[in-house]
């Protein structure tokens, strides 16, 4: 076996090989560019080399600097991770010229089945049932509009090099073509050094399913069956899991023999991943395939029990795999959230910063008999940059039924504490407890149907906000008391809790009576319900992990002036616990109204202005392009939002702005 391997890659996935290589007993070497010399990857290695700039362009993505690196550590072999140079032909080619393994396939079926116009002609050859689409390069935005005109309405634009979401853009007709193939050729160029684009058709409604495939160097080629993916935004996934809800036993087997023999075609070997799109009938077809290891990987070996990473590192050594087709079996049910560095309430923005508290949810098997698994390479303290990726972990989950792991996951997210940065720990904790994600009917367009005016946070049913009021009020008796106790206060003075109280949330109040003992409290609501509730919190602390009547409740919370800030399930609430004479005097409290921002566009996120597109005196129209913004390897274009005349322009094209730095002003 391999002595020592160089992970040519960052973050959660540069730490996720080094654990599989760990347990196997080989040394590990890092990379690491200026902006990641105090990185997760590069503590956890046994060895870190430095290789360059900040920018992935400067280090991560070029060729000579990995190769030097390897010279330097005397690395035998090289994993490249996904993104960067994982599906780089001319880096695994440089590999092999230099005697170094490459942890994936061979160069030819990097160029075959990497490069998404040349897999879909030959596809195509093969009898693959694939989109309609125009698999030739575009030169020019013009060509771009006549080729999606030709084709029909909605088309998606992608480069060809792409992945993760970057260099795709839907079009619905001539104006967003036009734009969208620009913008995607700009994010082609600055994440894959690689610009060229392919248009195809836009299938509505479809599931986005794929297949992980495995193959050694001795003939041998199984699918460890399928993982669903269709909870996207904006082309990004968002939630997984394995298997898919919507597959039966005859799909899935014809997916993944197709799947397979598509690789066979190629000469494929190590993990790679094909990918359909599956429309209501259960009709497939192939969209492309990806030659690495998946983002989404973890779901997979938490059903069939299979270490991908370190089947990728024997099959590279020359081993046979260890199993064939019979012996993969689907094991319960698997789900992956991914927590991006994106604020959803301010339409899901990059955000960065430092990560002023990070404490995920204990990892291995839980009370209830599932499993939480949480890869990851942050830490609490570290920063969040503005150069790479904003995913920040993949927090999985795994129990025996699907709803038993959506179960797992939903408290695995209550108990996820993220702070000083915006992320989407609100948002994927609402869509798992949205019933449409529950029943499984799902789409690649759910986030748009569910969601189309952005998300603002998740309203709770009644019954879960009783009993949060009923919780709050048993948590503020605590601290109350606590309060009580300070030393040093006036003689004769004897501060008496009340058992009156009224908890107002979301626009509801109620008025509850309490009553304590050793063991825990009954809080009696207005109609008479009592709820018994037992809570393991004392006041200072982050959790709350309660118990109301027997059924499990889990939240973070906030100290704020007169109650809390209590979040769970996708929900953020401002809770008020206070006397009923407190109740009706906060009633005649006015409400301090947030600033008139309407004649100002504002940077919704910290990043680079690339483009303003107007001028001061333009006359401007609602929808009308105005600034671009860089920021996390995605360029965001700044729209009017309606009719008006620019008054003076604040920032120029290089400025670097903060969040809702003002970048124009209208009259």
């Amino acid at each position: 076996m391999f002595k020592k391997i160089l992970i040519a890659n960052r973050g959660e996935i540069a730490c996720r090989v080094i654990k599989s290589a760990q347990k196997m007993g080989i040394k590990t070497v890092a990379v690491y560019s200026d902006a990641d010399r105090n990185a997760l990857h590069v503590k956890m290695a046994d060895e870190a080399i430095h290789i360059g700039a900040s920018p992935a362009a400067q280090s991560y993505i070029v060729i000579d600097k990995i190769m030097a690196a390897i010279k330097e550590s005397g690395a035998e072999a090289v994993h490249p991770g996904y993104g960067f140079l994982s599906e780089n032909m001319n880096f695994a080619a440089a590999l092999e010229q230099a005697g170094v393994v490459f942890i994936g396939p061979p160069s030819p079926a990097i160029e075959a089945m990497g490069d998404k116009i040349t897999s879909k002609k030959l596809a195509q050859e093969a009898g693959v049932s694939t989109v309609p689409g125009h698999m030739g390069l575009i030169a020019d935005a013009e060509e771009a509009v006549k080729i999606a005109s030709q084709i029909g309405y909605p088309v998606m634009i992608k480069a060809s090099a792409g992945g993760g979401g970057k260099g795709m853009r839907i079009a619905w007709n001539d104006a967003e073509a036009r734009e969208g193939f620009q913008s995607s050729k700009n994010e082609a160029a600055a994440s894959f050094g690689d610009d060229r684009i392919f248009i195809e058709k836009f299938v509505t409604q479809p599931r986005h399913i794929e297949i992980q495939v495995l193959a050694d160097k001795h003939g041998n080629t199984v699918y460890l069956h399928e993982r669903e993916c269709s909870i996207q935004r904006r082309n990004q996934k968002v939630i997984e899991e394995a298997p898919s809800p919507f597959l039966d036993e005859a799909t899935r087997k014809a997916m993944g023999e197709q799947a397979c023999a598509l690789a066979r075609a190629v000469g494929y070997t190590s993990a790679g991943t094909v990918e359909f799109i599956v429309d209501g009938a259960r009709n497939f077809y192939f969209l492309e395939m990806n030659t690495r290891l998946q983002v989404e990987h973890p779901v997979t070996e938490l059903i069939t029990g299979v270490d991908l990473v370190e089947q990728m590192i024997r099959v590279a050594y020359g081993e046979k795999l260890p199993f064939q087709q019979s012996d993969l079996k689907i094991n319960g049910w698997a789900m992956e959230s991914r927590l991006y560095a994106e604020d959803p309430y301010r339409n899901f923005l990059p955000s960065i910063g430092r990560l002023t508290r990070y404490r995920p949810p204990v990892e291995g098997p839980t009370d209830t008999g599932g499993i939480v698994r949480n890869d990851t390479g942050v830490f609490e303290g570290g920063e969040i940059s503005m150069f790479y990726d904003p995913m920040i972990a993949k927090l999985c989950t795994w129990g025996p039924t699907r709803a038993a792991a959506i179960e797992e996951m939903q408290v695995a997210l209550d108990t996820f504490e993220v702070e000083g940065i915006g992320h989407n720990l609100p948002f994927v904790g609402a869509v798992m407890a949205h019933p449409r994600f529950q029943s499984g009917n799902i789409t690649t367009a759910f986030i748009a149907e569910e969601y189309p005016e952005g998300f603002q946070g998740a309203v709770l049913d009644d019954d879960t906000l009783t009993r949060i009021a009923a919780t709050a009020a048993a948590m503020n008796r605590v601290a109350e008391i606590r309060r009580t106790r300070i030393s040093g206060t006036m003689d004769n003075h004897e501060r008496r809790v009340g058992d009156d109280w009224v908890v107002s949330l979301q626009g509801i109040e109620h008025q509850v009576k309490i009553a304590a003992d050793h063991a825990g409290s009954t809080v009696t609501m207005a109609d008479g319900r009592a709820l018994r509730v037992t809570a393991d919190w004392t006041p200072g602390q982050s959790l709350v992990r309660a118990e109301v009547d027997g059924t499990p409740l889990v939240m973070k919370v906030g100290k704020i002036s007169g109650g809390f800030r209590l979040r769970m399930r996708g929900a953020d609430l401002k809770v008020h616990v206070r006397t009923p004479r407190q109740a009706e005097l906060a009633k005649l409290m006015l409400e301090k109204l947030p600033p008139d921002t309407s004649k100002f566009l504002l940077c919704p996120m910290p990043g680079l202005v690339a483009k303003i597109m107007v001028e001061v005196g333009d006359e401007v129209q609602e929808g009308q392009a105005l600034a671009t913004v860089e920021a996390m390897k995605m360029e965001n274009i700044l729209k009017a939002e309606r009719k008006g005349t620019v008054k003076a322009i604040k920032a120029a094209a290089g400025a670097s702005l903060k969040v809702d730095e003002v970048i124009m002003e209208f009259e």
